[in-house]
């Protein structure tokens, strides 16, 4: 099938000139390539991203066409994703997501990111599923094949290392390769070989002194003859440096974030070079044979293509069944959650988070949304008229700290971010400016929420606050996991007059917690949750449905507890040494004992779960050899849940230069009161000579086996 694929792409580009073949290979719009109109080869035409397609922009501006056509389907992020541990789940969002870029009119979608979550404060780990790249790959691959079955290719990024913003143009990773690929590349492997990834994005930084958009030992040696990829590649935008470089590499398009396109490198400067003999012209022909294979698997050449379609009520469905299985519930001592809908009269929500949305920020994962409905609106609409719910903002964003109102006037410009994203190496660690004028505000505010707080008025307090896209953003990294515009001080007024206060945090990355979180008996952790996460969340808090996320990442009591910032460096200068090798999230906590707030994989029930004995089994039908974990679970409380069993391989005998256990399997089940199911897991890796250990997060170990 391949050859003959191959065949035909070989055959139709040697009907094409060189300068149509060059311009098959750089952007002729800010996201398109060019077609070839005599031969019926249309552009390419692309979009971001993961969390829905964005707006349409002016072919040659960073300007929105600005109709109305274009709003969409807003999709929980891949963090959100992460936190369902549901891999039908995550296959069900990345259908949604081809069928809208299919259904405006789109080839291929940016996404989604799968770079690992090496520190917490990287600014786009909100477009990124885990700190671990089994459990990465296991959702990445049916997103993928979601979005792939609409005729529309996923493009996997940022390959490879791309783990922070600061200086990401040009920082030259320093990493050890037996742990690139043991931590970094595996997902990226998944997405290739499980998911059938049809396009690769490479990274903006450089690896071993190569930009990885022009890496040889990246894009030939892993990608093209290792794991035998005949796929497309394309830059990151504005990610090559050298024409040479990238001419001779296996890269295929370049795009970039400028209007000059004749200019880009593989554009005029690349077509003189062939010109003079100096490139042959057979490295253009191999681009070119690549990108008419994607066409044609696309069915972009001929034959029935599907149209896709967007703004569905099933889409929203799928949505808000992603929402509701990514909040995590973290603390629930007093078993104060969930709430009685029918006793609560008049509600207090304090927080600006609140009544925010959170669709139009974070970069390039900015997305038109049809709507959003915030926690406040979710509470409201849940509860009705029955019970009075009254807002306080409490706090309030420094007005020089979002879009580029860098005089504190309170206007944004209109400029698009994405026109200067190249500037200052493309990313820099954002402080938070002192702004009195903001701080005497949010005194104030503070004020006023906790007043009301401490009245009799109100049955019950919920706090919505942590990050927003100021802080989850492309192009910039946190300082430090503190909560910004002084939310610590307000929680803990707060909780001195509401002990009983529950407190719900959003945001793409873990926050500090220490200030008040042995005071807090409630806690709850929701992410960007796409146009139905108000929804989703007031459901939880009120029991129409029973929260099942687990964490997907470790959730430190600080920065300085990652590994990435006290053993590795992070952002690091012109170089980042990832001292920590292999030592990355829980590998690094749980080897050396180092307690976080919450570990990789928890997450609270409304119910309670019971482990039966667990084996080692054979399965009918599966190929010989293949072990499975079998475990008899049993839902011993009195609400229908679900439960995710994680499997474990560890260390026998203490080995410091490797972890102490790695994930090695999972299933996410449901069950009734009462109910019990013998669940199968598959084992990932090798189980020889390892403790097999089975339970509900990494700390709470049920059953071992050996």
């Amino acid at each position: 099938m391949k050859k003959e694929l191959r065949d035909r792409a070989e055959a139709l580009a040697a009907q094409l000139t060189l300068e149509e073949k060059i311009g098959m290979i750089h952007g002729a719009e800010l996201f398109a390539t060019q077609g070839v109109e005599r031969l019926g080869i249309p552009p390419l035409r692309m979009s971001d991203s993961t969390m829905g397609v964005r707006q349409d922009f002016e072919p040659d501006s960073w300007k929105a066409i600005g109709h109305n056509n274009d709003f969409v389907t807003y999709l929980p992020c891949c963090s959100a994703l992460a936190a369902t541990w549901n891999r039908k789940l995550a296959g069900e969002a990345g259908s949604v997501l081809g069928a809208e870029a299919r259904g405006r009119g789109k080839d291929v979608i940016l996404g989604p990111g799968i770079n690992i979550k090496r520190s917490p404060l990287c600014g786009r780990n909100f477009e990124y599923f885990s700190e671990d790249p089994y459990l990465t790959g296991e959702l990445a691959a049916p997103f993928i094949q979601g979005v792939q079955q609409w005729d529309v290719a996923a493009c996997v990024k940022h390959f490879a290392v791309n783990n922070q913003e600061t200086e990401r143009l040009w920082v030259d990773v320093d990493v050890d390769e037996d742990v690139l690929r043991e931590i970094y590349l595996p997902a990226f492997y998944e997405a290739v070989k499980a998911g059938g990834a049809l396009m690769i994005m490479g990274a903006y930084n450089r690896l071993y002194g190569e930009h990885c958009c022009q890496s040889d030992f990246l894009l030939r040696k892993v990608l093209r003859e290792e794991w035998d990829y005949d796929g497309v590649i394309v830059s990151d935008w504005g990610g090559v440096h050298d024409t040479r470089l990238a001419a001779l590499s296996e890269l295929d398009i370049e795009m970039s974030v400028t209007s000059d396109f004749d200019q880009y490198k593989l554009a005029e400067p690349l077509k003189k070079l062939v010109e003079t003999g100096e490139i042959p012209e057979e490295r253009v022909d191999e681009k070119v044979i690549h990108i008419l294979m994607l066409m044609m698997r696309l069915h972009m050449l001929g034959g029935e293509r599907k149209r896709g379609c967007y703004n569905t009520e099933e889409h929203r469905q799928t949505v808000l069944y992603a929402a509701r299985e990514s909040v995590v519930l973290l603390k629930n001592e007093k078993g104060h959650l969930p709430l009685n809908p029918e006793k609560c009269h008049r509600i207090l929500v304090v927080g600006d988070n609140g009544d925010c949305t959170h669709a139009n920020g974070g970069g390039s994962g900015e997305i038109k949304a049809l709507y959003e409905i915030t926690p406040l609106m979710g509470i409201q609409k849940l509860l009705g008229g029955n019970c009075q719910v009254d807002f306080a903002p409490g706090y309030c964003r420094d007005r020089v700290y979002a879009g580029s109102d860098e005089d504190g006037d309170g206007k944004v410009s209109a400029a698009n971010w994405q026109e200067t994203s190249l500037e200052n190496g493309g990313g820099l660690v954002k402080v938070q400016k002192e702004d009195e004028a903001s701080r005497q505000q949010r005194r104030i505010l503070r004020q006023q929420a906790v007043k009301l707080a401490a009245s009799k008025e109100y049955d019950q307090v919920i706090f919505v606050g942590g990050l927003n896209h100021d802080q989850d953003s492309e192009g910039s990294d946190r300082p430090d996991m503190k909560l910004p515009y002084e939310q610590d001080e307000l929680i803990c007024e707060l909780l001195k007059v509401r002990p009983d206060m529950i407190t719900v945090l959003q945001g793409g990355s873990s926050v500090e917690m220490g200030q008040w979180i042995d005071q807090a008996h409630s806690l709850v952790w929701c992410w960007y949750a796409g146009m139905e996460g108000g929804t989703a969340l007031a459901e939880v808090l009120f029991g129409k449905v029973n929260p099942s996320g687990k964490l997907p990442e470790s959730f430190y009591k600080s920065h300085r507890d990652c590994s990435a910032h006290c053993v590795g460096e992070f952002p690091g200068g012109d170089k980042v040494r990832y001292g920590e090798g292999v030592f990355v999230g829980y590998r690094y906590l749980d080897s050396f004992g180092i307690e976080p707030d919450f570990c990789f994989g928890h997450g609270l029930s409304y119910t309670e779960f019971s482990y039966g004995e667990a084996r080692l089994e054979e399965k009918e039908g599966e190929q010989p050899g293949t072990v499975f974990v079998t475990c008899e679970i049993v839902n011993v409380g009195e609400r229908t849940g679900k439960e995710t069993i994680q499997v474990y391989l560890r260390q026998r005998v203490r080995d410091k230069k490797a972890p102490y256990q790695t994930l090695a399997g999972f299933e996410k089940v449901e069950l009734a009161p009462g109910e019990k199911k013998k669940i199968w897991i598959r084992l990932h890796g090798n189980g020889k000579d390892r403790e097999i250990a089975l339970g509900s997060s990494s700390r709470d170990i049920r059953k071992v086996i050996g």
